[in-house]
């Protein structure tokens, strides 16, 4: 049983460590106006945006990180399946190519490249994986 809550432990630590990495990759990308840096992270959705309908279709809302920061998540539904049960306070977890802006940011690229020469991204809402 001891060895059972250890494993726990060590794993609930280093699952913490992993999103403290990557929060931290975020703001300095951010406080450094860095853009085309891939990410990897989770948030809780504050806005729900319309579709962006012009040229290539987004699903488009804000999530605010456990830092404070909020993003824009440009998710393009023409390439990936839509997030329709998505909600506010709803948690989402990303993978993607952050683009800067004074505003906090954007994440885009949350889904796979046709041609195959781009870094697939992905969203997890729910247990289920949009790519």
């Amino acid at each position: 049983m001891r060895k059972l809550f250890t494993s726990i432990l060590v794993v609930f630590v280093l699952f913490q460590c992993t999103s403290v990495v990557q929060a931290s990759t975020l703001q300095n990308a951010y406080e450094n106006h860095q853009s085309n840096v891939q990410v990897k992270g989770s948030g809780t959705v504050i806005r729900i945006l319309k579709d962006d309908n012009k040229g290539s279709r987004h699903q488009k809302f804000i999530l605010k990180l456990s830092s404070g920061q909020t993003i824009l998540i440009a998710h393009n539904i023409d390439l990936a399946p839509r997030i329709n049960s998505i909600s506010y306070g709803d948690t989402i977890q990303f993978y993607g190519e952050y683009e800067w802006n004074n505003k906090g940011g954007v994440v885009h690229w949350t889904h796979r490249d046709p041609n195959g020469h781009h870094v697939g991204g992905w969203l997890k809402h729910n247990g289920r994986t949009y790519q």
